[in-house]
């Protein structure tokens, strides 16, 4: 009879082309449900900023009882600087359920590698940048063997900097995380949220995060992932694009003319994938 009343969850994509990153708060276990069964590629129960710390333990109680009951999410672990990280990583060691951590504030490799230490062995460590100090040791975060990916922690790096939220004056900290994993050969970053329930205004924003080689997004509601979802994948019409420059140009390039032909094709083939993936039809 449990089976029968179980939901069913359609698989989730892959976390290296994760595009929408939900943010749960961990202190409030009656919207883990929801956040599982949302539109969501990845969720995060977030024991960090969204807890205090004398709910700290209770949230913990409740992250690893729901991960047991064959549920799988990330879990926002507090930074390393704090007697809350090592409290952490010990109720988590071995939670079945743990698809990784995202680990806040990182500062620099060490604390990815401690933290990688002190779970098992290929747990996926998602580095939050928030700060002028990581965004400075970000190419040494990226190429810690335990980053998984890096994120943009833009709320707290706005404080920190005293920068503004113009594309402009965000341009300089997502274009470094974007050089940084590339350098280092990890997916691309997941940028900031956007506040507010404009939806128009979500997908411009999505649309700058795309534009800054950025593939995922955290999300701070249930709302704002399908079109986070839509805005970072291809459209109808490029997927169409996409498939009738391969038909053109032959899959293996065989039909290639010129050199102009070959990056054309490579974007083809690098579109067609990702509307394979996320079950993009043409137009």
């Amino acid at each position: 009879m449990k089976a029968d009343m179980e939901t069913t969850v359609a698989p989730r994509i892959a976390a290296e082309q994760a595009r929408s990153w939900l943010l749960v708060p961990a202190g409030k276990p009656e919207g883990f449900e929801a956040a599982h069964t949302s539109a969501a590629d990845a969720v995060i129960l977030d024991l960090e900023d969204a807890v205090t710390p004398d709910r700290k333990p209770q949230a913990r109680a409740d992250v690893v009882a729901w991960l047991g009951e064959n549920r799988r999410a990330w879990v926002r672990i507090n930074d390393a600087t704090t007697p809350y990280w090592a409290d952490d990583l010990a109720a988590l060691h071995g939670v079945p359920g743990l698809e990784g951590v995202m680990l806040a504030k990182t500062e620099s490799g060490m604390q990815v590698d401690a933290t990688a230490e002190r779970l098992p062995e290929g747990t996926k460590v998602l580095a939050l940048v928030e700060s002028a100090m990581g965004l400075e040791a970000a190419p040494e975060i990226a190429r810690t063997e335990a980053t998984f990916r890096l994120a943009f922690g833009s709320g707290d790096f706005r404080r920190d900097t005293g920068m503004d939220d113009s594309p402009l004056a965000m341009a300089y900290p997502r274009s470094r995380l974007t050089v940084a994993s590339r350098a280092a050969r990890i997916a691309p970053p997941i940028d900031g949220p956007t506040l507010g329930t404009n939806v128009d205004a979500l997908i411009r924003a999505s649309a700058l995060t795309l534009s800054m080689g950025m593939t995922g997004k955290l999300c701070m509601t249930i709302a704002q992932t399908a079109p986070v979802n839509d805005a970072l994948s291809p459209s109808p019409a490029e997927a169409e694009w996409a498939r009738d420059v391969i038909a053109d140009l032959g899959e293996d390039g065989s039909r290639v003319r010129d050199g102009s032909d070959l990056p054309k094709l490579a974007k083809a083939k690098k579109i067609n994938a990702l509307a394979k993936l996320f079950h993009i039809a043409s137009r």
